[in-house]
């Protein structure tokens, strides 16, 4: 009960913060506006973030953790760059879900320097469960072999790449056309580097 109590509050304080990043900036937005605008203090606050960059990384923790349990549950036969593939619409589901929301939220993640440091510190987390992962399937060493890390690397640059382009494009086009077309281009090399025949 007392988990389900704080991640409703995480939730409550992640959703305040986005509204007034959106609308304010980041640099603009204190901590204390983000606790104040759902009562309560920044010693409160504190107790569930340490930090404004934090409020933000808490929305992509979900996200990875379905990234990779996603592609842990892809067929083991098929290609390294299709269960990739399936494996990142996790995030395009998200941002279909709301895109007006995650343009706001990816628009200032991507443009601000330290969320943007954070957002790919989290990647490379993503990065080494992905590389394990993708060894697995392959039967490869991943200490010993460089392919499975460079597979999970090549997949989340061609994410990011698609990202940036729809946040250029103000969220108007379709993110999953535009990792689609991301894919398309390096798929030859994604499935060499993850190992396959």
């Amino acid at each position: 009960m007392a988990e389900r109590k704080r991640r409703l509050v995480r939730d409550e304080l992640t959703e305040a913060a986005v509204k007034l990043l959106a609308t304010q900036g980041f640099d603009e937005t204190t901590v204390e506006q983000i606790a104040a605008s759902v009562g309560m203090s920044r010693r409160t606050f504190s107790r569930y973030f340490d930090s404004k960059e934090d409020v933000i990384v808490h929305m992509l923790a979900g996200a990875g953790t379905q990234l990779c349990a996603a592609l842990r549950a892809r067929p083991v036969d098929e290609s390294p760059a299709v269960a990739l593939r399936h494996a990142v619409s996790v995030f395009t589901a998200l941002m279909t879900g709301n895109p007006v929301k995650t343009q706001h939220v990816t628009g200032l993640m991507l443009g601000t320097p330290a969320l943007l440091a954070r957002f790919l510190e989290r990647q490379s987390h993503w990065q080494d469960e992905m590389t394990t992962i993708l060894a697995e399937r392959s039967d490869l060493d991943p200490q010993a072999d460089l392919r499975p890390r460079l597979a999970s690397g090549v997949a989340l640059t061609a994410f990011n790449v698609a990202l940036r382009r729809w946040v250029d494009l103000g969220g108007t086009a379709d993110m999953s056309a535009l990792v689609d077309e991301a894919f398309a281009a390096v798929t030859p090399t994604l499935d060499l580097a993850a190992g396959a025949s």
